[in-house]
């Protein structure tokens, strides 16, 4: 009985030009057979990977995504139509008698939907035409107040010299 088996490895040597059963030595080179690594030759030789792409990443890979640049930040701040409030009163307010009270600190309140109940509501912000509608039922919305800076308007004195030139 063998006590130690020779390696696969150094069973193949000599044969075959060195393949170790690899088939041809040019499979074994890097990723050129397989033909590029990662995403390489996506949209190559017919588009043969596309459907792939597509598949595992959405139809968003290619083209263009808008015209902005990815440094340029979004607008972030929550904002909630009067419709999807009326549509979760109890979701997101107490009912007091016959007003809901409403608590949305944190959202701009816009004014798309119908509006059917008092409502008592606390918001950051508030459209014109938010604000009307609640009004028409009956109820209000409480805006928290932003302090508003005034900076000096200072006059340029080569300015006036000009304006008053001419």
């Amino acid at each position: 009985m063998k006590i130690k088996k020779r390696n696969k490895k150094s069973r193949m040597h000599g044969r075959k030009m060195g393949t170790h059963g690899g088939g041809a030595r040019k499979k074994r080179k890097k990723s050129g057979h397989k033909g590029g690594v990662g995403m390489a030759g996506s949209g190559k030789r017919a588009d043969h990977k596309k459907t792939l792409i597509t598949k595992l990443y959405g139809n968003d890979y290619f083209g263009k995504q808008g015209i902005t640049s990815k440094k340029t930040e979004r607008d972030k701040r929550l904002r909630i139509n009067l419709r999807t409030i009326q549509l979760n009163l109890e979701k997101y307010g107490k009912k007091n008698k016959d007003v809901y009270e409403i608590n949305l600190e944190g959202y701009k309140i816009l004014g798309d939907g119908e509006v059917k109940h008092k409502l008592i509501i606390r918001a950051y912000e508030a459209s014109n035409s938010a604000i009307e509608k609640v009004k028409k039922a009956g109820g209000e919305i409480i805006v928290k107040e932003k302090k508003i800076i005034e900076t000096p308007i200072v006059e340029n004195p080569k300015h006036t010299k000009k304006k008053e030139k001419k």
